[in-house]
């Protein structure tokens, strides 16, 4: 995260890469339930450069790069021994050729439009707080919630 939004990746491949290419539209959200506290940011995701996307994956331990590079993620799997066989060749790619990315790994921003705080209280009477803002750059609008 930073100024410019939240930063996750995905493969292009996968489902959720696929329903990002359809509809560039996503929320997050966090939970702690101990604390009785969320937060969800929703917005437009925008795609990082290839150049961005590799380094992002170039910085992640090798043995995720593998698992990008098969690129099956919830396709359905006929044994755990193809699959162990697919990523021990994955790796072993990875381990001659160290700068080894799969193309369709992408990287996105999320630029939040709608920021929502939400504490929980014991008699379900919760505190809720929407931000708002009408485009990537307007000003934050505070809207308390009912429960």
């Amino acid at each position: 995260m930073d100024a410019g939004g939240w930063r996750f990746a995905v493969h292009a491949d996968s489902p959720k890469g696929r329903q990002l290419a359809d509809v560039p539209r996503a929320a997050l959200t966090f939970y702690w339930p101990l604390q009785g506290r969320q937060v969800r940011v929703r917005g437009a995701v925008e795609p990082a450069s290839p150049e961005q996307s590799a380094a992002d994956l170039l910085a992640r331990a090798p043995s995720a790069r593998a698992e990008a590079l098969l690129g099956r993620q919830s396709g359905h799997l006929e044994s755990l021994d193809d699959r162990d066989q697919a990523f021990r060749t994955a790796l072993a790619r990875i381990e001659a050729d160290p700068s080894l990315v799969s193309p369709e790994w992408t990287l996105y921003t999320l630029v939040p439009v709608q920021i929502e705080f939400w504490q929980a209280d014991k008699d379900r009477v919760h505190t809720r707080l929407r931000y708002e803002r009408s485009g990537r750059r307007g000003p934050w609008e505070t809207h308390m919630l009912w429960p």
